[in-house]
């Protein structure tokens, strides 16, 4: 049980920014649609043992 914790814990912490910061996508305009969005989004892991 230990084992598969610790893998776990592991592949976790390996997930966290694997590819590099977040890049925003280039914006098409020949749609003719104007979006915009804002806000925040948070991800994070809580917990205690």
């Amino acid at each position: 049980m230990k084992t598969l914790v610790a893998l776990g814990l592991v592949c976790l912490i390996a997930g966290c920014g694997a590819d590099g910061p977040p890049v925003p996508p280039e914006p098409k305009s020949d749609s003719g649609v104007s979006m915009t969005l804002s806000g925040t989004a948070e991800v994070g892991v809580s917990g205690g043992w």
